[in-house]
């Protein structure tokens, strides 16, 4: 049994209920504005339907849905995907919407989304409203049901139109920039040769100007290195810094026997010595090289006048032209990929026949489940008082391929012998609406997942003979699922397996509303009163049990004569 348990706290006019469902057909009935679609709502709202603060009980702080159903295998995975535990197999929604519309959600007790909830309610329950026949005039509605009963996964087609329209958008892309890429392919082939013939190398700039600062001071260099030259060595061996050292090392070495104290003194002395001889060593290695090179300045003025020139141009600092070189060469370099048409030209095709062949896939699976749906639907019509009308589903080529495939869906119906199947809007009866939305419904719901359906007075504009075979067909489909069905015709309640009665009351001022299930006499007298309204009599008791005799226990109930 798929939903097992329902519970409701501060919602709309209820202030709280717990209500245990049964396998089979339950019919929830009511008087008018009695509140009959409230387990519906609720339902709707645990399973991610839109939260606001109109659903909290006037002057409470927020309002609690609470369901429990067996867990669908085929949830399983995605479950345990998302970390949350199922292994008794029970699968526990709760949600709460607080008075300024803030909702807040769980899934086996562990806080979930309100998007979560919506992707396992795929796997539960599958909703029918009083309207559902609008859905019908939509197109992509209409593909939906027909791919569903097909068995068609679409999805693999809609990936390779996607990759398709981007291919092609590429490849337009660069069609019509053809001209300018032309024209940009120049330039920067120009710019590029430029720069190559200066071939301006990484740090060389720095180096320029560190040589030409040398160059250019060559001989203030040479002067300065001749002098500190003599100022260590002096003249003729006087004078200078090395010779006065000499004569304090020779003092001190004179005494160092009477003084040990003049022996570290002494020790300091050579090391300063030492290192002056090297200084002065490398002052006079430099002089015998050292000299003014002016070819060599005016060659390095010209270099240095080149980076100039064409850092001007471009208007970069110089040290930026390697950079701005390289990046060219990119820029080139992914030009003329892009204007690659023979390449964009071939992956736009192979996208193409990608989507083609996905896209034939769903055709013929299509166009194999459209006779079946057709006899099926067309069954369930004569089943539902339009004898000989006729359904049908109309698939025509497209012009051009689409995202959703190679052909339009839609549905036609004949809704009496003789006549011209017409679009399924074209139909004039709201009743004949209802019923043809009714027997699609019951045709295509046989081959759902979700172990629950729910119909909305979805028997809306149907009565007499025909609203006795509509309770008869949720009957049947609940020997397989849970069905759950509001509605106002005593023939379709009196079908059900289970009956509850939604009543609302006044107490001091404040309205609230109760579900509570009937059966035997107390059930008698609901089906009685929805015959023939708030006065019930012996007549309309009679008939009512007139509809409750025939009824088959399909779940162990036992009919009350």
């Amino acid at each position: 049994m798929p939903l097992r348990h329902l519970s409701l706290r501060d919602f709309v006019i209820v202030p709280a209920l717990e209500r245990a469902l049964a396998p089979g057909f339950t019919a929830l009935t009511g008087e008018t504005g009695a509140g009959k679609s409230i387990l519906i709502d609720a339902l709707q709202l645990v399973l991610g339907g839109r939260g606001e603060a109109l659903w909290v009980r006037e002057g409470q702080p927020r309002c609690e849905i609470g369901a429990e159903f067996d867990t669908p295998a085929a949830a399983l995975p995605w479950l345990q995907d998302n970390g949350f535990d199922s292994a008794d197999g029970t699968l526990l929604l709760r949600r709460t919407i607080d008075a300024a519309g803030k909702s807040r959600a769980w899934i086996n007790g562990s806080p979930a989304t309100v998007g979560q909830l919506r992707e396992l309610a795929d796997w539960l329950v599958d909703i029918h409203g009083q309207h559902a026949w609008q859905s019908l005039t939509r197109p992509a509605a209409v593909r939906a049901l027909l791919d569903g009963y097909a068995g068609a996964d679409t999805a693999a087609m809609t990936e390779a139109w996607q990759r398709w329209q981007q291919a092609e958008a590429a490849l337009a892309q660069a069609r019509a920039a053809q001209d300018g890429l032309a024209q940009e392919r120049e330039r920067l082939l120009w710019q590029i040769g430029e720069l190559d013939k200066l071939a301006p190398a990484e740090d060389e700039w720095d180096e320029l100007n560190q040589r030409h600062a040398r160059l250019s001071h060559a001989q203030a260099l040479i002067e300065a290195a001749q002098a500190a030259a003599a100022a260590l060595e002096g003249d003729d061996g006087e004078g200078g810094t090395l010779p006065a050292l000499a004569q304090a090392q020779h003092a001190l070495e004179a005494q160092r026997g009477i003084e040990p104290e003049f022996a570290a003194l002494l020790d300091v002395l050579e090391a300063s010595a030492a290192q002056l001889h090297d200084a002065a060593h490398s002052l006079h290695a430099y002089l015998r090289r050292a000299e003014p090179d002016p070819d060599q300045l005016a060659a390095l003025d010209e270099r240095m006048g080149l980076w100039v020139g064409l850092a001007r141009r471009y208007r970069r600092p110089p040290q930026d032209l390697p950079a701005l070189l390289a990046g060219w060469r990119q820029d080139l370099a992914r030009l003329e990929s892009s204007a690659d048409l023979a390449q964009l030209e071939r992956i736009a095709h192979e996208n193409r026949e990608t989507y083609l062949r996905a896209a034939r896939a769903v055709s013929a699976q299509r166009a194999k489940a459209v006779p079946k749906l057709a006899a099926a639907v067309t069954a369930a019509m004569q089943e539902l008082g339009m004898q000989g009308g006729r359904f049908e589903v109309a698939l025509a080529p497209l012009a051009e391929p689409a995202a959703h495939g190679l052909e339009s869906v839609s549905f036609l119906v004949a809704a009496h012998a003789g006549s011209t199947p017409r679009a399924i809007d074209k139909v004039a009866s709201g009743g004949e609406l209802s019923r043809l939305a009714l027997a699609i419904a019951v045709t295509t719901s046989q081959l759902g997942t979700a172990g629950t359906l729910v119909f909305d007075e979805v028997d809306a504009g149907v009565g007499g003979a025909v609203a006795a075979t509509v309770g008869r067909l949720l009957q049947r489909l609940g020997q397989d699922r849970q069905v759950l069905c509001v509605t106002h015709l005593p023939q379709v309640a009196a079908c059900a397996d289970q009956h509850l009665v939604v009543s609302k009351q006044a107490d001091g001022g404040a309205t609230t509303s109760s579900v509570s299930p009937v059966a035997d006499e107390a059930r008698t007298r609901e089906v009685a009163r929805m015959l023939g309204g708030e006065r019930i009599s012996d007549t309309t008791l009679a008939h009512a049990l007139e509809l409750l005799q025939p009824a088959v226990p399909t779940r162990g109930r036992k009919a009350k004569a």
